[in-house]
């Protein structure tokens, strides 16, 4: 717990609101908005603006030198797949700080790698895990504990204890996956969280906004949602992966006609795009399509009954 007492417009009362609005650090009130600090603590928009930019001054956000820059990024974990050729095309695996997008048609598999990485994050760092916790919000009623037994005994982890270290709530629409990341960020602060699982991003912001009437308000709305789990990555260190529907597109005659739900505010947000599809048997394909440091790429990785694997 930080000491909010020496910020400016921030008494002991004040602090105490802070606190039990969840608060708890520099960070968290640096990266709050005037708005939310208004209905949080029932305060003026002076007072906020005063709160936030006094507890970015004791953070010193400002310009900094890159290598400070590449002291935080010392910071990063990275979570494996279970496919070392998987793990090869996103540079190590899953990694911190980060939101990673898989889309792709249903049985490409994204579902799959949700699972296994929930397993894999509960894995000690000498075995390619962050020895953490994880979130699944479950919006397509697709969450299994039963898989996830599966792939923790074929790792020779304790099931039911792998079970117990995974934080499943169901969002019946977009303003409840909304809610969920919102009440999320408790969890995460007292149960040392590493990953947050969204299984899918958009399928409710699909069923709720429909026509191109609502699209805007969808985009806004969808752009917000991102803005805050790419927030919860960085102030926690943890990984985001979402899974992401397709659409097919009649207007493409050579190639494949799938593409992404969402348009350019995931692809903008989303840090590591990737492009699952289904290939023989049990094989399935995945194309790095987007990231801020790794060339495009693809690889071949496998499902079978105790997970991915190369």
């Amino acid at each position: 717990m930080d000491d909010f007492s020496k910020l400016r417009g921030v008494g002991d009362k004040t602090a105490e609101k802070l606190k039990e609005a969840g608060y708890i650090d520099l960070m968290s009130l640096a990266a709050a908005s005037a708005g939310e600090l208004m209905a949080a603590i029932n305060v003026s928009e002076e007072t906020a603006n005063k709160i936030i930019a006094s507890a970015r001054d004791e953070l010193k956000l400002d310009f900094q030198p890159a290598t400070e820059v590449m002291k935080r990024r010392e910071e990063v974990g990275r979570i494996t797949t279970g496919s070392k050729n998987l793990d090869a095309l996103l540079g190590g695996g899953v990694e911190t700080q980060a939101i990673i997008e898989a889309h792709g048609a249903f049985g490409s598999s994204k579902t799959q790698l949700a699972h296994q990485l929930a397993v894999n994050v509960q894995l000690p760092e000498e075995k390619n895990g962050l020895n953490g916790k994880a979130i699944f919000i479950d919006t397509e009623n697709t969450f299994r504990p039963e898989r996830i037994r599966q792939m923790a005994e074929a790792l020779d982890l304790d099931w039911k204890k792998t079970l117990n270290n995974i934080f499943v709530a169901r969002a019946y629409n977009s303003d409840h996956q909304i809610l969920l990341v919102e009440k999320a960020d408790k969890i995460i602060r007292e149960n040392n969280v590493r990953l947050l699982i969204i299984d899918s991003l958009t399928s409710t912001f699909r069923s709720d906004y429909t026509g191109r009437g609502s699209l805007a308000d969808r985009q806004q709305k969808l752009n917000r949602h991102l803005h805050k789990l790419q927030k919860l990555a960085d102030m926690y260190n943890l990984a985001v992966y979402v899974t992401n529907q397709v659409m097919s597109r009649p207007d493409v005659l050579f190639g494949d006609p799938t593409a992404p739900i969402g348009g350019h505010i995931v692809g903008h947000q989303a840090t590591y795009r990737i492009y699952l599809r289904k290939s023989k048997d049990d094989k399935r394909i995945a194309r790095l399509i987007d990231s801020p440091c790794l060339p495009e790429g693809e690889t071949v990785f496998r499902v079978l009954p105790e997970g991915i694997r190369d």
